[in-house]
């Protein structure tokens, strides 16, 4: 009797596991489907005034994002800060530049859009893929971080002006990439030490970073960033190898 209600307990206890485990199979399935995210992307690009001299010559490019203030429906926006700013005031760049804006109030930048976008510009115009440059303030200097670690290969300098950073990942960013940082010590928005932690830890690991500090400048920090014309420059002098 005693060995029949042993049996009996394993039995049961045999048979709990096997339901167990199909009720357990029933909830953890397997799945798979193709996904497709768009996301329609409104952008001006300016070419340099010497473009058409020359059919077979070839320009660098700027790829600028902007920040959170100028994001949404208003294209005209865009030209409130940056580069942008400059072209409507009349600066002249001896390169193209490429300036999307970001569709969406409160959401971060779609970096895989911003890449479709780029590629679909260096495709059909004459833009050198070894000279392309990455810049960003704010939200859009987030992005440019973003953009360095993600697509560590595609940029041959950036500059980022008080951005996010994402201190983690500096080990993926290319140490051939020339980077050059930009933010206020009194930034309330994005703290300064963002932008002081990261370049630390680059260059640490041996990256070319330079970091100019805008003393007693809160958030706005790009509007003496941009006006460096010495940024400009430096950017001619970049390229791939």
């Amino acid at each position: 009797m005693k060995y029949t209600s042993v049996f009996l307990w394993i039995s049961l206890g045999f048979m709990f596991c096997v339901i167990s485990s199909c009720q357990a199979q029933k909830q953890l399935i397997e799945g798979e489907e193709q996904t497709l995210v768009t996301e329609n992307l409104r952008y001006y690009l300016y070419f340099p005034q010497d473009y058409d001299r020359d059919p077979e010559t070839t320009f660098p490019l700027l790829l600028f994002l902007h920040g959170g203030g100028e994001s949404g429906d208003s294209l005209p926006a865009l030209t409130k800060n940056g580069p942008p700013k400059m072209l409507v005031e009349g600066k002249q760049f001896p390169f193209l530049v490429l300036a999307p804006q970001n569709p969406h109030k409160k959401q971060w930048w779609n970096i895989r859009a911003v890449m479709q976008l780029l590629d679909t510009i260096v495709t059909h115009n004459r833009v050198d893929p070894k000279r392309i440059y990455l810049t960003g303030l704010s939200r859009g200097g987030s992005a440019a971080w973003e953009l360095a670690v993600q697509y560590p290969d595609r940029f041959a300098a950036m500059a980022v002006v008080c951005g996010m950073t994402p201190v983690p990942y500096a080990s993926w960013i290319n140490k051939k990439m020339p980077i050059w940082v930009f933010h206020g010590t009194e930034d309330t928005s994005i703290p300064f030490s963002e932008s002081e932690d990261m370049v630390e830890v680059l260059k640490g690991m041996g990256h070319d970073v330079t970091f100019t500090i805008y003393e007693g400048v809160g958030h706005d920090s790009w509007v003496q960033a941009y006006q460096t014309e010495a940024l400009y420059d430096w950017f001619m002098k970049q390229q791939m190898e």
